[in-house]
């Protein structure tokens, strides 16, 4: 399943307004927000169609995913918008997690819980609130805003960088940091990144992670860096995207994929867009020198004007 998909559920009383462009989309927040009673609204259209007075307006069928038989329900079914909740637990499990792995449809999850088995864009992971953009009459509007902002101290000018894996963009930052007499430390792993925090002081500190798959990440580390003003985080899609957003690639060929990227990354091919762009980025420096690897750095890349032009793609750290 590709693209955004405008969705538009609505009574008499309530209207929700939303844009879904990713295979996964989390929606959070408190209790009495609203999210219960989109699930509620969904299922009573499924059942009672335009006869239960709520209106579904979507290019694409919304269906409800729940119950013992939620494997049944999603085998039957391809290019289908899937909501579910917390209560149903199949959502944190490695047997759901496959499933979405090898789904062509997209899933909308309303949970306070962090679902680690999941790649989750930051970008969408979303509380949602009344917007009170009907403010003088009696329906109630709900929208939903984006919980996690990260750029709020950019640019960040870091005495030691912390990255998530030991692959090519380890390799790139911790040459970074060699020219520039900084540390620069591999959490091998986004689970590891909460430990390695234990380790700073009062140095200033930037986390490097790809923000296409560190959703699920992102509570238990806001929560704990959200009084530290010295640890900051920078989260580009991936590392693949910014070389590719650097135009060293042939540009004609990604720049409308890097813009609409949700009509290209596959969600049945693809589980995150960091999959899609280091899949993009592998084939289209095939059999240049720019030739890339996700687990060794082409030397390439470290050249002087080479270099250059990645750090200008980096708006979210100086060095």
């Amino acid at each position: 399943m590709k693209g955004k998909h405008k969705i538009v559920v609505q009574n008499k009383n309530l209207h929700y307004e939303f844009e879904i462009k990713r295979n996964i989309t989390i929606i959070q927040g408190d209790s009495a927000t609203g999210k219960t009673t989109l699930i509620d609204m969904l299922r009573t259209h499924d059942s009672l169609g335009d006869g239960s007075g709520i209106s579904v307006s979507s290019d694409v069928p919304c269906k409800i995913l729940e119950g013992r038989d939620w494997k049944l329900i999603l085998s039957n079914y391809s290019g289908v918008i899937f909501f579910t909740d917390e209560e149903n637990t199949f959502v944190q499990t490695e047997e759901f997690a496959h499933a979405v792995k090898n789904s062509d449809n997209y899933f909308v999850i309303i949970t306070r819980e962090n679902l680690y088995l999941l790649p989750i864009s930051v970008d969408e992971i979303y509380g949602m609130h009344s917007s009170g953009k009907y403010q003088n009459t009696r329906r109630v509007y709900q929208e939903l805003y984006h919980i996690y902002s990260h750029e709020d101290s950019y640019p960040i000018t870091p005495e030691k960088i912390i990255t998530e894996d030991s692959n090519s963009g380890y390799q790139f930052f911790n040459e970074i940091c060699k020219q520039h007499n900084l540390e620069c430390i591999s959490a091998e792993g986004n689970a590891n990144i909460f430990k390695l925090l234990s380790s700073v002081n009062s140095e200033e500190t930037c986390i490097i992670a790809d923000g296409a798959a560190f959703g699920a990440h992102m509570n238990r580390i806001f929560q704990n860096i959200k009084n530290k003003q010295n640890v900051h985080l920078y989260l580009p899609e991936s590392f693949e995207w910014i070389i590719l957003k650097t135009g060293l690639i042939d540009k004609s060929k990604v720049a409308d994929m890097l813009a609409h990227t949700e009509d290209y990354a596959d969600s049945k091919e693809f589980m995150s867009w960091e999959q899609f762009y280091t899949a993009t980025l592998i084939s289209q420096s095939q059999n240049t020198y720019l030739q890339y690897s996700k687990i060794r750095l082409n030397p390439a890349y470290l050249h002087t004007a080479t270099i250059k032009k990645i750090l200008d793609v980096i708006k979210g750290i100086k060095f």
